[in-house]
Formats: structure tokens, sequence, C-alpha cells
């Protein structure tokens, strides 16, 4: 079985795999001071929660958190016995990617990038809804060609929260209608609403700038929230990461 760990700005995506299945699935909040022997208590707890701590006999982790990297990476050999894979510079990925600089593509979209033109035809639209929301672009040919990158849904209204007298807190959930008459319901409709006008908008001007429809897919915490209200066809793919980490794991395992 395979050990997938998504490591994400606020939280950690793990994932049990045994062939092409997610059997597991489990968060954990996202911690950048707690220790190897925390995160091995936690990965050790999922595990034998489920009754396969001796089962993992691989692991593979992809983070944008960097200073978590070797600590994660110790808690599964402490764990696991295993030594995980971790998505970088070197790693056979399949993946062209034809930015300014490779080097600065974050491993989550790398990931997603990779399991999107593996499940999906090209050209493809990824849009990944958490702490931040990004937007990648995959040509006819399956190369990354670029991306957007904006405040998540949740960061946006903590600021907003935060830097207003009287503005809450909120659920995030779509309102029954657009045009808020009170002050949750308008928040609600700003980030549910607006957040998926913003991506029908995107999907226009890329689609636009590469000459073609194209594939979209949308992933992430809140992607199911975003994605039933916007008005392009959309894949809801909410396990794309790691799907993407574990075909990563498998071109490199040879």
């Amino acid at each position: 079985m395979l050990l997938a760990i998504d490591v994400g700005n606020s939280n950690i995506v793990i994932g049990v795999l045994e062939g092409e299945e997610i059997l597991y699935k489990g968060r954990l909040h996202t911690n950048i001071k707690a220790t190897t022997d925390e995160y091995a208590i936690k990965l050790s707890a999922f595990l034998q929660l489920h009754g396969v701590l001796d089962k993992i006999d691989g692991a593979v982790i992809a983070s944008v958190v960097p200073p978590l990297i070797r600590t994660l990476r110790k808690a599964v050999k402490l764990v696991t016995n295993t030594d995980a894979l971790v998505v970088g510079p070197g790693i056979k990925t399949g993946l062209s990617i034809q930015i300014d600089d490779p080097s600065q593509l974050g491993a989550d979209m790398v990931v997603g990038a990779v399991a999107a033109k593996e499940k999906y035809p090209c050209p493809i639209l990824i849009f990944d809804l958490g702490t931040a929301t990004t937007g990648s672009v995959l040509d006819k040919n399956g190369n990354f060609i670029g991306c957007i990158i904006t405040a998540g849904v949740k960061t946006s209204l903590s600021a907003l929260a935060s830097g207003t007298a009287l503005l809450p807190q909120i659920e995030i959930s779509a309102p029954k209608k657009v045009i808020g008459t009170n002050s949750i319901d308008s928040l609600r409709s700003g980030a549910v609403i607006g957040t998926a006008a913003m991506i029908d908008g995107l999907i226009d001007r890329f689609e636009e700038e590469i000459g073609g429809e194209a594939t979209v897919v949308i992933t992430g915490g809140l992607g199911n929230q975003i994605a039933k209200n916007c008005k392009h066809d959309i894949h809801l793919s909410p396990n794309l990461l790691l799907d993407g980490l574990k075909i990563i794991y498998d071109k490199n395992k040879e």
C-alpha cells in the first residue's frame, strides 16, 4: 500500500492507496512548528485507525511548505520504515513545464497537472481551491504553459473579517440568490458566487488565449461549493492530487 501526503498551507491531506483505489483519506492541520515525533504520532494514529500501519510499503510527499518536508519524511520513516519520495527537482513526472523558471512551480500544481493530463483530454484548465486559488493551463499537447494565483476563498474572508469592524466570519455556502439582503448572505454571495464568476471569466480568457475550448477541472477543499455555481461544464475531482502522487510514485518506482 502507498501512503500519499499532500502538504498545503492550511491542511495536510493523507491518502492510503492500493492500486488505483484510494482506500482511506484524512486531513491534518498544517503546523510548521510541529516536531517529527508529533507528526509521527498523528500518522501512526491515522494508519492504526484504519488497520494498515504494517501494510505501507511505499510513500510519496508533495509540499508547498518547504520546512515541513524533512520533518514529514523523517516521520514517515519512523512510522513505516519507508523512505518517502519527495516531489521536486530531479523527479520523473512526465510533465513538460514551459514557464520562465520551472523551479518556481509549486509541487501541488505539478502533481495536479500530472493527474489531470492522465485522466482528461487536453487542453486542460485546472482550478485548485485552497488557501490560494490557482488556475493552471495545459495546452493541447499536455504542456504546462502557465497559471494564475490569487487569494483563496477562506483567506479573503479572513482578511475581510479581521480588517473590518462589522463583517463577521461566516460558513462558506452559497446563498439562495446572488443579491444579498443581509450581511451574511451578501458575504456568502461574494465568496461563493463571486469566486465561481471569477472562474467562469478566467475560463473564457484562458480559452481565448489558447485558441479553443478546454476541459475544466476543479479540485481542492472548496471545489464542490464553487463548481456547482459555475456556468461552464466542470469536472469535479476532489482526489486529483492524491491521484497525481500515485502516478508520480509509479513513474519513479522503477
